[in-house]
């Protein structure tokens, strides 16, 4: 997730048991880009011991081959292309879930960047960009094309992150095509996560919003695969994992209340698992000070947080 799963946030999430590979932020890709060099740093200082997947974003088929080229020399496990972002900035520029309005051009970007690219090529998309209907005619183009893995948010563009993933069209997807299939869309729990595996017959799962939620969530899935109890953190387990994240997001010379607002990114995602009046005061506070006086108000305590969302 862009400016949120960063070098920084590898580090600390890998700490918890972390996802068996990692994808970087997108690098934006056009006539004259350069991969940037902080993204570039998920790659060449990869902290986890795990593979890392290089994800590009853009609809410029030269830079999209040059680029894709460019980053085979570094050790990535694969080079994956972004079709389904739905931020605004980035769809009204054609890009990521805005190639969804135009098959054509998805068409062409697919086969070029399948001949440029050596090693496995991955593919992530919405169901399309209106309407899941428009996932029908999105299909052949991945099945067209020999990627080597699609992962499918159940969601439309336009949908965001509004309830009604439609996990039946991700299970559509793993009957249509050869490659493997990831599912992607609001996994918050391992009993879930099991759930939705064998009902969709996918062959793994791609966890966002769910992952900065709950860092434990990787490994309490592989427990409850092993038949194992999976333990529940406890309010000062989550306590630790904020100060982790904020000791790895510092930025020296940056002002507190720059800060402060940056921590608010994570904060959206765990405080949903924590509690409507710990979101309300923590998306409020102005100060470091203030910041982990509702911390430790509301998570300095041992009673275990399942950190699910509301429904």
């Amino acid at each position: 997730m862009q400016d949120v799963t960063t070098l920084e946030f590898m580090r600390v999430i890998a700490r918890y048991g972390g996802p068996d590979v990692y994808w970087t932020e997108y690098f934006r890709v056009h006539g004259d880009s350069t991969p940037e060099k902080w993204i570039l740093k998920s790659i060449t200082e990869n902290p986890t011991g795990r593979p890392v997947v290089a994800q590009l974003i853009g609809n410029d088929i030269p830079a999209l081959v040059r680029t894709a080229k460019l980053l085979q020399k570094y050790p990535v496990a694969a080079i994956d292309l972004n079709l389904g972002c739905p931020a605004p900035i980035v769809y009204r520029k054609c890009a990521g879930g805005g190639l969804l309005r135009e098959p054509a051009r998805i068409d062409a970007i697919l086969g070029a960047l399948r001949d440029a690219v050596q090693i496995p090529f991955t593919v992530k998309t919405r169901l399309g960009f209106d309407a899941p209907a428009e996932f029908d005619a999105l299909l052949p183009l991945f099945a067209k094309h020999p990627i080597d893995l699609l992962t499918v948010h159940g969601r439309t563009v336009l949908q965001m992150y509004r309830p009604g993933v439609r996990y039946d069209l991700i299970a559509q997807a793993t009957r249509a095509l050869k490659c493997p299939v990831l599912l992607n869309g609001n996994v918050h729990s391992a009993a879930q996560a099991l759930a939705l595996t064998a009902e969709t017959g996918v062959h793994g799962l791609m966890i966002g919003r769910g992952a900065i939620r709950n860092p434990w969530l990787f490994d309490q899935i592989r427990q409850r695969q092993r038949g194992e109890p999976e333990p529940l953190p406890t309010g000062r387990a989550v306590l630790r994992y904020i100060r982790e994240l904020w000791d790895g997001e510092i930025t020296p010379g940056v002002r507190e209340s720059s800060q402060v607002q940056r921590m608010k990114k994570f904060m959206n995602f765990i405080g949903a698992g924590v509690g409507e009046q710990f979101l309300h005061e923590i998306r409020r506070v102005p100060t470091t000070a203030d910041f982990f006086r509702v911390c430790e108000e509301h998570l300095a305590h041992d009673r275990a947080l399942p950190l699910t969302p509301p429904a």
